[in-house]
């Protein structure tokens, strides 16, 4: 039998990527971003009750899930994304939790 604490680790950052015929065709290409693979219990709770509707409650959720290639949030109180690529990453992100890599 496995043991839990064989499976508990650092989290490492894993890519996902916005494939949505849309925003492909919107912005020319498919999209790439980061989230760490292991997500803590209050980042669950907040994904499960995220109204996509709610500007800030997306740019909340994004601000903390959405990545580069080095750790590092894409946005901050300096920079967002459009509406739509906020939405588009939060869903693949709630998508992929309890699957593979989440």
């Amino acid at each position: 039998m496995k043991k839990l604490s064989e499976l508990a680790g650092k989290p490492q950052l894993t890519s996902m990527v916005i494939d949505d015929a849309e925003i492909v065709e919107r912005y020319g290409e498919e999209l790439e971003f980061f989230v760490y693979d292991k997500l803590p219990i209050s980042t669950y709770t907040k994904l499960a009750s995220l109204n996509t509707k709610d500007a800030s409650e997306l740019y909340n959720a994004v601000k903390d899930l959405v990545l580069d290639e080095h750790g590092k949030p894409v946005v901050d109180e300096e920079k967002t994304l459009p509406m739509d690529i906020m939405n588009a990453a939060i869903m693949k992100v709630v998508d992929s939790l309890g699957k593979s890599a989440l």
